[in-house]
C-alpha cells in the first residue's frame, strides 16, 4: 500500500488594504502590532481565517475587530493571494489581500490586540518599514485601485451620496497623483453612460456660482475608459 504524503502545515490569513481620502490625500489604515513577530511595527489589518469561516466573512470580521468599520461602510473586493514561503516567520502563511474603499472613513478604534491604529497618507510612508511583506501588498493593491479607476466607476465609492464633478475629479487626482484638465474631465464624466447622473439641484453656495450635484449613475464600467495618461 502507498503511504499518503504528509499534508503540509499551511495557514490562511486575510490582509486588508483600507483606503480613503482624508483632507484630499489618499490614506491607508495601519495598525501597530502589539505582539510578536514585528511587535511595535506598523502593518495592514489582518488575521487568520478560522475553521469553517469563508474568506469574505473573515475580511469583514477584521474590518470590525481591527479597523472598527461596519460592513456597509466600504466597497470590499479581493486583490491577490500572497504565499511566498518565509513571508511570515511563524510558518507558511498564505494571505488573501482585500481592498476596502470608502468615503471619508472615520478614525479607527484600536482592537484588543492592537497597540495603535491610524490613517497614514501614502506619501508619508516612504520611510516607514511595514511588517511582513505588507509594503508589497500595499503597492499591489494601490496599483489595482489606480487601474480600476480607469475602466470602472469605482471612484464614486470615495465620495458621499451626492457630489460635484470637481470632487469626483479630486478623487482621480489624489489616487493618480496628477492634475487633470477640469473642462475635459467634466465632459468625459458627464457624457460617459452610467458614470454619474444629475441630482437635480446644486450644492450650498460658497461665495461663487453654486456647483451642480451628481450621484452615482448605476453603471459599473466606463466606456470609453478614463486613461491615466490622457486628459
Amino acid at each position: 500500500m502507498n503511504t499518503p504524503a504528509p499534508v503540509p502545515a499551511i495557514w490562511v490569513a486575510v490582509d486588508l488594504v483600507v483606503l480613503t481620502l482624508r483632507k484630499g490625500r489618499l490614506s491607508v489604515l495601519l495598525i501597530q502590532r502589539d505582539d510578536e513577530p514585528f511587535k511595535g511595527a506598523w502593518a495592514l489589518p489582518g488575521g487568520f481565517v478560522t475553521e469553517n469561516e469563508g474568506l469574505d466573512h473573515a475580511a469583514h470580521r477584521v474590518l470590525s475587530d481591527e479597523a472598527s468599520l461596519g460592513t456597509g461602510a466600504v466597497h470590499l473586493e479581493q486583490v491577490r493571494t500572497f504565499g511566498t514561503p518565509g513571508r511570515d516567520p511563524r510558518g507558511h502563511v498564505v494571505a488573501v489581500a482585500f481592498m476596502a474603499l470608502g468615503a471619508d472613513l472615520p478614525d479607527p478604534e484600536r482592537g484588543a490586540d492592537v497597540a495603535d491604529a491610524r490613517w497614514w497618507p501614502l506619501e508619508d510612508l516612504a520611510e516607514v518599514p511595514l511588517a511582513f511583506d505588507h509594503a508589497h501588498v500595499l503597492e499591489v493593491s494601490v496599483d489595482r485601485a489606480c487601474s480600476k479607476l480607469e475602466y470602472t466607476t469605482l471612484a464614486v465609492t470615495f465620495l458621499p451620496e451626492e457630489f460635484t464633478i470637481s470632487q469626483l475629479r479630486g478623487v482621480y487626482e489624489s489616487v493618480w497623483g496628477r492634475r487633470l484638465d477640469a473642462g475635459n474631465f467634466h465632459r468625459k464624466a458627464t457624457r460617459t453612460p452610467g458614470f454619474v447622473e444629475d441630482a437635480g439641484h446644486h450644492a450650498e453656495p460658497t461665495g461663487g456660482r453654486p456647483a451642480r450635484l451628481y450621484r452615482a449613475g448605476g453603471g459599473t464600467s466606463l466606456m470609453p475608459p478614463l486613461l491615466r495618461g490622457v486628459d
